[in-house]
């Protein structure tokens, strides 16, 4: 019973998680990554498959709590993708550990060279909040001995295609830090890149969170062809088959944004996830061919048009030539050298001669 009402809890949390979603912002791979960090369910799963720390093996959704809101005044549009969870662990079944761990995740689609600095600032704002909270709840025992900070985990999610080459040190952004040492305050933080995990490491996992990740690594319409070789269709549609409404809507959003990064138009975008809504995950990605629908479009055009210019040449040639023998008594001798040169307006000396002969 306990179990089932926390599974409700997580669905009801993740509901109102994706109802408050704003995948508006102009960074549209940065929303992605807010997308699966912001839903418990995908935040736990990553937690557990993702992170290599034991403390952080059985978190559970109904564990995660957002507190992004509360550091809102630090973000601005570059910034909007963060997202900072606080994580209750717990010891045994039922009793919570007497202290619990923020989570910060840090989003990044392209490399950020100023990211540690990025973070400790996110890090001490963190403990200075839950300093005031403390002392909100005892007056003065922030002061005390034994009180203490809870540890904050810096987590680096990295989308890009390319390496990190970025420090992951703050002692590496700070002058002398090798000579000062100790003296110099030091952190690391954890690296997550997308572009380490093949599809055969995330089928691995057998959780909605690999299907995502699956989807954020589409770069190139190349890309879907080798999603259909190595993803069946039925691993989509086991891992799918029980999951929650909201989470398969959460699911189409990313394949809306993974499209539209495609350039495909936003009605057909919006088709093709609806299809995940449906439980079409699997028939999804077999049918769909991963072209560029606005460079064929394009193309289509360019050919169109080159092909209204070679006809307009032809109607604009063939007209002044019945100009010339209506209006030019010697038109015999401007014909012959028209023809003298190999070619005119684009047209070959035949083409030239085609066209006297119909106005002739």
């Amino acid at each position: 019973m306990t179990q089932k009402k926390n599974e409700i809890r997580a669905v009801k949390s993740g509901q109102e998680a994706n109802e408050n979603l704003n995948v508006q912002n102009t960074r549209l791979r940065d929303n992605s990554a807010k997308i699966i960090f912001e839903d418990p369910i995908l935040c736990a799963q990553f937690l557990r498959g993702y992170v290599d720390i034991p403390l952080l093996k059985n978190v559970q959704p109904e564990d995660i709590e957002d507190e992004t809101e509360r550091f809102v005044h630090l973000f601005t549009e570059e910034r909007d993708s963060d997202v900072v969870k606080r994580i209750r662990l717990k010891d045994g079944e039922n009793s919570e550990i007497p202290f619990y761990l923020i989570s910060l995740i840090e989003h990044k689609s392209d490399v950020d060279y100023n990211v540690v600095m990025q973070i400790l600032r996110y890090m001490v704002f963190i403990w200075e909040d839950y300093e005031k909270e403390q002392e909100r709840k005892q007056e003065g025992v922030s002061r005390t001995k034994g009180f203490r900070y809870p540890p904050v985990l810096p987590i680096v999610y990295y989308e890009g295609t390319n390496p990190w080459t970025a420090a992951v040190k703050l002692h590496e952004r700070v002058y002398l830090s090798e000579v000062l040492g100790e003296y110099i305050p030091d952190y690391r933080c954890l690296m997550v890149q997308l572009n380490r995990y093949s599809n055969q490491m995330l089928m691995e996992k057998e959780d909605e969170l690999s299907v995502v990740m699956m989807l954020n690594r589409l770069r190139e319409t190349k890309d879907f062809a080798v999603l259909r070789e190595e993803v069946p269709p039925e691993y989509l549609k086991k891992v799918t088959a029980q999951t929650p409404e909201y989470l398969l809507g959460i699911i189409g959003q990313v394949v809306e944004i993974l499209l539209g990064r495609l350039n495909v138009p936003g009605e057909e975008a919006r088709r093709f996830a609806d299809q995940v809504k449906e439980r079409k995950v699997g028939e999804l990605f077999a049918n769909f061919k991963g072209y560029d629908v606005q460079a064929t479009r394009r193309e289509a055009r360019a050919e169109g048009f080159e092909e209204g210019i070679e006809k307009g040449i032809e109607k604009g040639l063939a007209a002044l030539v019945r100009s010339l023998r209506q209006f030019l008594p010697d038109f015999e001798a401007v014909y012959t050298a028209v023809v003298r040169n190999e070619e005119y307006a684009g047209c070959s000396r035949e083409e030239v001669e085609r066209y006297y002969e119909s106005a002739v």
